[in-house]
């Protein structure tokens, strides 16, 4: 036990500096591969309170729906497939399900339905698909991957029916679901809403007003005086609202702001949670750019993105580990000139980010 308490998990951390400026620019692509978002946490040095094309921005983030013990053959219902998958940008997460012990299910919203399964369901369903590639010894879960806009899969079809059938009479799975459509919104979704209990959700947002904030001296996006995982360790202290002190009395954090800093009198720290669809994501982005240009004086502005622990995915369809944490996130810095630094991190048993 001794050994296992001081062996290092192995976490990815994947940094890529580029400017928006740039055609090349991988980065709208990169936002858009992490489909499932639970919070989103903006930083602004030397701002008291937001502008109100930011204030808009941080409360347009699109509502989402929580159904109630939804049957999953109901996925495959002729008129929800028409009026939403078929139509792209469906998000679909099971709810309060974890990924290590119980079977989880993922849409995303190029219409890949992702099945995470336990030995058990897997060979009761009778579906191909293949070992988890985080089994810790023996196959114990299997992930089963179901493209619903494949002909195939066209409802009446023999691929069709097969999944059908195993959903309704061999294994009738049902479980919490999060859905979430854009830009269609519930009208999308009412053949599913019509027939379960459903809660519309709307992201909650928070914000916590800083003063006299240590902060690292990011003059340029290289961060050549700044170690990236230095800077996100800070980062993330404050979002968490830990001292970077280090001070003699206190015994909660030993964490301190990296080298150089400076002190700003005013930071304002915003926080998004709920189910959180990429193209609100960059249209954030956007208006933070917006932000930046002049007369404002923030040298920088970060934003961070995390992304659910017990999703089935992580960046595109990539198979998300389980035998440790579940952390998978990105840091995007934003300078005045246009110039981006991004900070891609996954946990232990991962892949590795785009």
């Amino acid at each position: 036990m001794w050994t296992d308490l001081t062996r290092t998990p192995r976490t990815l951390l994947v940094c890529e500096r580029s400017s928006f400026l740039d055609e090349k620019s991988r980065l709208r692509e990169q936002v858009e591969q992490l489909h499932f978002n639970y919070k989103v946490s903006v930083l602004l040095p030397e701002c008291d309170s937001a502008p109100s094309h930011l204030e808009a921005a941080f409360k347009s983030f699109s509502s989402f729906y929580l159904i109630k013990k939804l049957p999953l053959f109901e996925l495959l219902d002729k008129n929800f497939l028409e009026a939403a998958v078929y139509q792209g940008n469906v998000y679909g997460l099971s709810y309060r399900t974890r990924i290590d012990e119980d079977n989880c299910v993922a849409l995303m919203p190029n219409g890949q339905l992702c099945l995470s399964l336990d030995k058990d369901s897997f060979e009761m369903l009778g579906l191909e698909g293949k070992p988890s590639r985080f089994n810790h010894r023996a196959a114990s879960r299997y992930v089963v991957s179901l493209d619903l806009t494949d002909s195939r899969m066209a409802p009446g079809g023999r691929g069709y029916q097969r999944v059908l059938t195993g959903l309704t009479s061999r294994v009738q799975l049902q479980m919490d679901i999060l859905l979430s459509h854009h830009p269609g919104g519930g009208a999308a979704l009412q053949s599913l809403l019509s027939r379960y209990s459903w809660t519309e959700l709307t992201p909650e947002v928070s914000k916590r007003r800083l003063t006299q904030l240590p902060c690292p001296t990011l003059l340029t996006s290289d961060l050549q005086s700044c170690d990236p995982h230095s800077f996100l360790e800070w980062l993330g202290a404050v979002d968490a609202d830990v001292s970077c002190e280090n001070s003699s009395s206190s015994f909660l954090s030993s964490l301190v702001c990296p080298e150089p800093m400076t002190t700003a009198s005013h930071v304002l720290s915003i926080s998004i949670c709920g189910l959180l669809v990429p193209q609100d994501v960059h249209r954030l982005i956007q208006e933070l750019r917006c932000y930046l240009e002049p007369p404002c004086k923030a040298p920088w502005v970060a934003l961070t993105v995390h992304g659910f622990s017990d999703s089935p995915v992580t960046w595109g369809s990539r198979e998300h580990g389980a035998l440790r944490g579940g952390e998978h996130f990105y840091t995007l810095l934003l300078f005045p000139d246009h110039t981006y630094r991004l900070h891609l991190a996954t946990g232990a048993h991962d892949n590795c980010p785009p």
